[in-house]
């Protein structure tokens, strides 16, 4: 089924409203909003944007240059309304086994309003053009173990969870703890 009708565009610096908002919703549908730290400040700062007047696409990225303080990238999707629907937020990664990038999707998004109108399928197609464009070896993602019905969609388009493998993190107070560990 294709989907409803849409516009996807890389995000610009005055949607970072929009991204706020949708970052908001999503946390909250995770039960999580209290943890969300992001302001617009942060997120003008770590976001690389396309500029007001030019088309931006996944085939055709035209955006500030990403760098280690500002990796990340935004699509955004709007409905046939012209209203913001949904998000797909990433930044690069690499294979050292294949020797190829790659993209991590840190956060994909649509508004529950806009649900099952093909909205997420369009943001993952988008961001697989723009991993096959730069001759990329993956796009990976992580989801929710409670999280079924994201799971169901992700391998119904081909998805394959990485059972064998454990995501490890060091954060906050462990973060600073490690950086001097060996001082």
């Amino acid at each position: 089924m294709p989907p409803a009708p849409c516009k996807v565009r890389h995000a610009r610096r005055g949607d970072v409203p929009i991204i706020l908002q949708q970052i908001r919703e999503l946390a909250d549908y995770e039960h999580e909003l209290d943890a969300v730290e992001a302001t617009e400040t942060t997120l003008l700062s770590t976001i690389a944007f396309a500029p007001d007047d030019v088309e931006s696409t996944s085939t055709a990225p035209n955006t500030e240059s990403t760098t280690p303080s500002k990796p990340a990238r935004c699509l955004l999707l709007f409905n046939e309304e012209d209203k913001p629907a949904g998000m797909a937020l990433y930044f690069y990664n690499y294979s050292t086994w294949r020797a190829r990038p790659g993209i991590y999707l840190e956060d994909l998004f649509v508004r529950q309003t806009e649900r099952k109108k093909g909205y997420g399928k369009r943001l993952l197609v988008e961001l697989a053009k723009e991993v096959v464009a730069s001759n990329g070896g993956r796009l990976e993602w992580s989801v929710l173990k409670w999280n079924e019905p994201s799971i169901k969609f992700y391998e119904s388009i081909g998805a394959k969870a990485m059972n064998d493998w454990v995501g490890m993190r060091v954060d906050r107070e462990g973060l600073t703890k490690l950086a001097s560990l060996l001082d």
